[in-house]
């Protein structure tokens, strides 16, 4: 089976694992700081918090904005359930605006129809690594006074209008997950242009741990004292999975750069198929593609998808509607997003990876091309 996505571990990444393993510090040592550093130079400068997963991430992020119970944030449905749960498990509501035909992305004209009294963010998802239209949900948010978070767990690495992702939006997240576009293991991080926002999700994710004696309100204790201000949760990346992280984030470009080759191969050998309608790219991006996701006919859309993994072709469909879930009970209804349920009903991620072969993608073309005339 080609796998939708998978890992490229080399022999520097397991080196620099080992290596932390022969030292003294597994986890609260001197490599999670280190990757910190070099994660900035992949989102403009802006500093980050390295965290365990990409829903931990959320989940700071939206504590660091400040979101709490009765506030409403507005999010694509085209996106995995972690972008709505670590909001509603803050007491959230979430807001469901539709999303852009060609790319998947939140449609902003959507999103300014949603704004009510009690709206606090915006989240915009980069769907496949195409970075969601930032300018104009910047000017929304700052019209309204809204905070700007930005889901790029795809799209590490991805530049929009000249700027990396994670240099423009409020607060921006990512995802270490092995498919991503670095991994370590599991793992995630946090970055944000605003310091005070970014000091929050660091303490929310270290347990709410107030070291800095400068900042403690306990004054008599000795060298040893730590005190928490505020609850906060055990979000530590272990410095095993951040030597990992900063190994592969030396390689990000290399990684870019075979995602763009197999990007421009698929389109380069599809684009004559009339059943198969392509992603799309807007001239003013620079994205790492996470996914490959074609449209076939809805009516079609299993019988393919079924052929191709008979035929060991890992596809996947990315995602179901996130308010589909059973956990929105219905709410909103089934058919009032119609754009991100008809993306929905079509979609199907072919293979994609930096570890991808060539010969692997060929194979991925040939097999696509016989189920679609199968399905005929």
């Amino acid at each position: 089976m080609i796998p939708y996505g998978r890992q490229d571990i080399s022999a520097g990444d397991i080196e620099a694992v080992a290596k932390v393993l022969r030292s003294d510090y597994l986890t609260t040592g001197p490599e999670v700081e280190s990757f910190e550093s070099e994660l900035t130079k992949w989102t403009g400068g802006a500093s980050t918090v390295a965290v365990s997963s990409g829903t931990a991430a959320l989940h700071a992020a939206y504590y660091a904005a400040g979101i709490t119970a009765g506030d409403e944030i507005i999010t694509p449905p085209i996106t995995f359930i972690a972008t709505q749960s670590t909001a509603a498990l803050l007491g959230a509501k979430i807001i469901f605006a539709d999303v852009q035909k060609d790319t998947g992305n939140i449609d902003p004209i959507e999103v300014r129809k949603k704004i009510s009294l009690r709206t606090k963010a915006v989240v915009a998802v980069d769907y496949a690594g195409h970075p969601a239209d930032l300018d104009e949900l910047r000017v929304i948010c700052d019209e309204f006074g809204l905070i700007l978070i930005e889901d790029s767990a795809h799209s590490l690495g991805s530049i929009y209008k000249g700027k990396y992702v994670g240099s423009i939006a409020d607060i921006t997240t990512f995802s270490f997950f092995p498919t991503k576009n670095i991994t370590t293991g599991e793992g995630g991080a946090v970055t944000s242009i605003h310091q005070e926002i970014l000091d929050r999700a660091r303490y929310f994710s270290r347990q709410g741990l107030v070291r800095e004696k400068e900042k403690q309100i306990i004054k008599d204790e000795g060298p040893w004292h730590q005190e928490v201000h505020n609850f906060g949760l055990n979000y530590r990346l272990s410095d095993v999975m951040a030597a990992l992280g900063a190994s592969q984030l030396k390689r990000l470009n290399n990684f870019k750069s075979r995602r763009k080759e197999i990007f421009n191969f698929y389109e380069q050998e599809l684009r004559e198929i009339e059943e198969i309608n392509l992603p799309t790219c807007r001239n003013y991006v620079d994205p790492v593609w996470h996914l490959f996701p074609i449209s076939v006919d809805p009516v079609k859309r299993r019988a393919i998808f079924e052929n191709l993994r008979q035929k060991g072709i890992g596809v996947q469909v990315n995602y179901i509607p996130a308010h589909w879930h059973p956990v929105f009970k219905g709410v909103p209804a089934r058919g009032s997003l119609p754009v991100a349920e008809n993306f929905y009903r079509s979609e199907i991620s072919l293979p994609m990876s930096a570890a991808l072969s060539d010969d692997e993608i060929i194979e991925v073309s040939i097999k696509l091309k016989e189920a679609i005339h199968d399905a005929k």
